[in-house]
């Protein structure tokens, strides 16, 4: 990632709520701790330092907010070596952190905070690599995640795309509408769909219908719908498609989804195709690797004069 990158991506955490960092933190450590801690009574509350290190070169870091958060709930200090969204190696173990607190207290949120960053930094990596095959591609559309998050984790999941340097797509169900198979044949018709839908969300939402042919996407452009997902649809199928329609209507937004892989990305890419959604950003992939290794103090010998 560039230096702007960078920037950005430090930028990003502004956008989390303190107190939904704060809740997230005290959830995890909850989960992770729900009564005693028995081996905290073998380490006390002597004042440690630990250095978090990370073992896969050429990663993207994120998550800081999350890991810095857990930490602060049990009276630990994190201070950072390296930004938001930097990259991280190309050494094979990197210093990437110093965290400082006592003993018992910084075991206790180990786990989750290593969780946090090795969950998020993964996603930024991948969604890194996606979004510079779209650029050196020539392609100016924008690579997108989906709603295939893992449960209680969406937030750190879907902030990790923002540092990664692609768009999140909707957050929610209360966010932009988006008209599934299911939602048309309960409803009866695309039109039908797109008009229930339109009643309720008015003017501020946008609505996007998933169309498995050409003809439903005119459908659904007709009803009103301002994006057209054309999903699981075959390469050039899909660019023929996607041509038909931007002609027909030229501001109708055309997304492209389902069996898009790191490996295929690149065939999808089209003049006529403004997003490509991919569920393997957040569903099977790959984690960073980091530890969290306490020091020994520092043993300071003394002779007789």
């Amino acid at each position: 990632m560039d230096f702007l990158g960078t920037i950005a991506s430090c930028l990003f955490a502004h956008s989390l709520p303190a107190h939904a960092l704060t809740r997230l933190a005290r959830e995890w450590l909850s989960e992770d701790t729900p009564n005693f801690d028995p081996a905290g009574v073998c380490v006390g509350s002597v004042e440690v330092e630990a250095r978090l290190l990370c073992k896969t070169p050429h990663s993207v870091l994120a998550g800081r907010p999350f890991f810095t958060a857990v930490f602060s709930e049990v009276g630990c200090t994190v201070d950072w070596v390296y930004q938001e969204g930097a990259d991280i190696g190309p050494g094979a173990i990197t210093l990437t952190a110093v965290v400082r607190g006592p003993a018992r207290s910084l075991l206790l949120g180990e786990r989750p905070a290593l969780n946090c960053l090795a969950r998020a930094s993964g996603i930024a990596t991948r969604c890194s690599q996606l979004q510079a095959m779209a650029t050196e591609g020539g392609w100016h559309g924008e690579v997108a995640g989906t709603r295939k998050t893992t449960p209680g984790f969406r937030l750190v999941e879907k902030y990790a795309m923002l540092v990664g340097g692609v768009s999140m797509h909707r957050q929610d169900l209360s966010g932009m509408v988006m008209l599934k198979d299911n939602h048309v044949w309960a409803s009866g018709s695309i039109t039908q769909a797109v008009k229930a839908a339109r009643s309720v969300c008015g003017f501020s939402s946008k609505i996007e219908v998933e169309c498995r042919s050409a003809e439903e996407g005119r459908e659904a452009a007709r009803a009103g719908a301002d994006i057209v997902m054309l999903d699981n649809f075959k390469t050039q199928e899909l660019h023929v498609a996607a041509g038909a329609l931007k002609e027909e209507f030229p501001t109708l937004l055309i997304e492209a989804s389902g069996g898009v892989t790191p490996e295929n990305l690149a065939l999808y890419f089209s003049p006529h195709v403004d997003i490509i959604s991919l569920g393997c950003i957040t569903q099977g992939c790959p984690v960073v690797d980091f530890s969290l290794k306490v020091q020994k103090p520092a043993v300071h010998s003394s002779h007789n004069q």
